[in-house]
């Protein structure tokens, strides 16, 4: 007797309810970076690129250890979706210890990626706030990863409303802070007392905010897993490493094509920075803008690589294979929303980044190409997520190298440089790169769903 498969309106409603919240912690990682953006944007152009040129390194190292986090996310909810909740909470713990063996490599290598640029021509002296942000900002990669490795369990068991509540906590507080440590405890009115003597840190205390925001985030939803209690047998607290190999070849794949992802748009940023402030003000601004929209289709997939992730665990194909398409066209519609804000209300949008004058001429034209790509990246982000619910990785690594580096990049410098058309055409060349990638993905699960899916520990 074949598995039971649910109606495309009755999948659709499930990945939505699973999806939402989700999307919202998704989202607010991202809203936490543009709210530093913003903010930071008041201070001068000056400060504005160098946090600009700092996100872009931070997440360019930060993606390799984002994506051996997500290895544990198919092994997860496959064991969800074959009834073996004892094998999901072992698979966290080990994800604990991924998330301090890999954060603090990572954030040592944070430390050091500033003090290597001016060998490729950067001024030491520009590079000040650049340098004081990251080492604010590398304490946070333990507790960025130790709360995706929670995360993907939580969403992968189905209890999601932890993750709203830690993200919107940390959110209040990280623009507050934000406030409060760039320009210091002066804008406070009478009657705060100390805080009014704290300094004003500039580009270094967005990222001390984002720290503390970091570890406040992480503290509430451990909160909730304690409340969860353990089901069944008590997992081994120690390192597997057994369980850490097998995590490592599921989420390396992962990590490399975030890395390859973020590593395209760091590059960008650089050769933006290189084009001058403003135009590095231009591209972080629209990056800004356009990954907060980004982070809700990263949510869509995230929630449908739970639902393909359940259904491969209780070998169901047919219900993985719908629960993947669904969600693809759940990501397409909401960026195609995204896309239609972004080309009708450029100037707006402008004006709420808080843009100089020599800032916004670059950064209208940017937001409209921003708006063509939306629905293929939509489209790419949810194909990784539904592949990876699927145990396929190693695809949506090659298929990002092939987009962005053999079509994207060299797109990139033949239209800004080559052609003169200076941040503008860097970014048609990375859209050009992230429509093929999308190809590639949706092509990639039309053919891996046509046959029997099988769970990676089978």
């Amino acid at each position: 007797m074949s598995a039971p498969v649910k109606s495309r309106r009755e999948e659709f409603r499930e990945l939505m309810k699973l999806a939402i919240p989700i999307a919202i912690a998704q989202g607010g990682q991202s809203l936490m970076g543009l709210v530093d953006t913003l903010v930071v944007g008041r201070a001068g152009t000056s400060a504005l690129a160098a946090v600009g040129l700092a996100n872009s390194l931070f997440f360019a190292v930060s993606g390799l250890g984002m994506g051996l986090m997500m290895g544990f996310d198919p092994l997860s909810s496959q064991a969800f979706g074959a009834k073996n909740a004892s094998r999901a909470r072992a698979l966290l713990w080990q994800g604990g210890w991924m998330a301090l063996f890999a954060g603090l490599v990572l954030a040592t290598l944070v430390v050091v990626v500033p003090e290597v640029l001016p060998f490729f021509g950067y001024n030491r002296e520009e590079l000040s706030e650049t340098r004081a942000y990251l080492y604010w900002r590398a304490p946070s990669m333990v507790p960025m990863l130790a709360f995706l490795t929670v995360r993907g369990y939580l969403q992968s068991a189905g209890h999601t409303r932890p993750l709203v509540v830690a993200t919107v906590a940390a959110n209040i507080f990280n623009l507050g802070a934000d406030i409060l440590l760039v320009f210091g405890g002066g804008v406070l009115p009478e009657g705060f007392g100390p805080l009014r003597n704290i300094p004003a840190m500039g580009a270094a205390g967005a990222a001390l905010a984002t720290l503390l925001g970091m570890f406040l985030q992480l503290g509430i939803i451990l909160y909730a897993l304690r409340s969860l209690g353990e089901a069944g047998v008590k997992p081994v607290r120690r390192p597997v490493w057994a369980d850490l190999r097998q995590a490592l070849g599921v989420g390396l794949p992962i990590g490399l094509h975030l890395a390859a992802e973020i590593g395209v748009f760091a590059l960008a940023g650089t050769l933006a920075f290189k084009l001058g402030q403003a135009s590095m003000g231009a591209h972080q601004i629209a990056l800004s803008f356009g990954s907060l929209s980004f982070t809700i289709a990263v949510g869509i997939g995230n929630a449908g690589s739970v639902r393909v992730g359940w259904a491969v665990g209780a070998r169901n194909t047919p219900q993985a294979r719908l629960s993947g398409f669904v969600a693809f066209a759940g990501g397409a519609g909401f960026m195609t929303l995204s896309a239609l804000v972004f080309a009708l209300f450029p100037g707006p949008l402008s004006q709420l980044a808080g843009a100089s004058e020599e800032v916004v001429p670059l950064l209208v034209p940017l937001l409209m190409v921003c708006a063509v790509f939306q629905v293929f990246d939509g489209v790419q982000g949810v194909g990784a997520g539904v592949l990876r619910g699927a145990g396929d990785t190693r695809f949506t690594f090659v298929a990002n190298m092939v987009g962005h580096y053999a079509i994207g990049l060299p797109l990139s410098l033949v239209l800004g440089f080559g052609l003169n058309q200076g941040i503008i055409g860097i970014w048609w060349g990375l859209c050009a790169g992230l429509i093929a990638v999308a190809i590639a993905l949706l092509w990639r699960f039309h053919r891996l769903s046509s046959e029997t899916l099988r769970p990676l520990e089978a």
